[in-house]
């Protein structure tokens, strides 16, 4: 328990304890689950404020991050309690070893924690609630993330970082991590447009097209931009993973965009002559054509800009970009 929130009940006595919501960010999991854990089996904190609110101590945590393992590593919750509760307070004639084996083995077969290093409380309850398959916690931590820092700070803070842990637990774990990066993914898209969807357009603003480039399957980051730029009023059409070169020539034609963010996140699928067939086309009638302004994002155009290229370092300045040219 290396929470800077739980170090400090360890360390005085005379805090109260964390909320619901508190150990519920730090451990991952809905509130909702810890309310029913604590009903349900017993789980819930030794004390009470005023005699209803729960505050959990240092020690209900510790209880708590039992109950997770034990149940992240596939045993049903009944019986994951039972063991905790057994952890908690061990026969006086079992032995460290026995003890250790009773709770301990269901979780050899469990993933292991994510490599979140000195990042925020979020992204570890996040990254916890990720290994867990845990879908409900997963869109409450978002969603609360998102409330909290706004979506611009939940992206960069939040979302990415664990984003990036999983793909870094995949990479030297084999196929174990599939699962876990597939669902994360999803409700990390799920949340975001849930946020884009919050806001009307304003009218008379110029809309944005946003569209990975032929063979880019990569589209989060493009879906945060989209959000982004909802969340401001500005109108955006998100045409998401590998829109073919006439597609996206049609789209064009058809939005008339003031701007056109092309998202390439490998070399491989960065392409300047794509580039340069977006930004020849026009549209309008004979003596006001127009052309619109082409933005190319991702790693992937590292090394490979095209010549007067805008490349927008990340999800602020792409934003601060796409607003000033949608409002002209």
């Amino acid at each position: 328990m290396d929470d800077a929130s739980v170090s400090t009940l360890t360390r005085d006595p005379a805090v109260g304890g964390l909320t619901t919501g508190a150990v519920a960010r730090l451990l991952g999991v809905a509130p909702t689950t810890l309310r029913s854990w604590d009903r349900r089996y017993g789980i819930g904190p030794a004390s009470r404020e005023g005699g209803r609110h729960r505050r959990w101590t240092a020690a209900d945590i510790r209880l708590l991050e039992c109950m997770c393992g034990l149940t992240n590593a596939g045993m049903p919750p009944a019986e994951a309690a039972r063991a905790a509760l057994a952890a908690a307070s061990p026969e006086p004639s079992a032995r460290p070893d026995e003890q250790q084996g009773r709770v301990g083995k269901p979780a050899s077969h469990a993933p292991g924690a994510l490599p979140i290093g000195r990042a925020r409380r979020e992204c570890r309850g996040l990254a916890r609630a990720a290994v867990r398959l845990d879908s409900h916690a997963m869109d409450e931590l978002l969603a609360a993330a998102i409330e909290r820092y706004g979506l611009l700070a939940a992206w960069e803070s939040v979302m990415m970082p664990t984003l990036h842990a999983v793909g870094r637990k995949w990479e030297t774990a084999g196929e174990r991590y599939v699962e876990v990066e597939h669902l994360l993914s999803w409700h990390v898209s799920s949340a975001l447009r849930r946020a884009a969807s919050q806001r009307a357009p304003v009218a008379g603003s110029g809309v944005s097209l946003l569209a990975c480039t032929p063979g880019e399957s990569h589209t989060l980051a493009l879906e945060a931009l989209a959000a982004g730029l909802a969340q401001q009023g500005l109108p955006v059409r998100m045409f998401g993973a590998a829109l073919p070169v006439e597609a996206m020539e049609e789209a064009v034609r058809r939005t008339g965009p003031a701007a056109v963010v092309l998202w390439a996140q490998s070399r491989s699928t960065a392409s300047r002559a794509l580039v340069a067939r977006v930004e020849s086309i026009e549209w309008g009638v004979r003596g006001a054509r127009r052309r619109p302004v082409v933005l190319v994002a991702g790693p992937g155009w590292a090394g490979q800009l095209p010549p007067g290229a805008r490349h927008p370092s990340g999800l602020a300045e792409a934003l601060d970009a796409l607003a000033a040219i949608s409002r002209r």
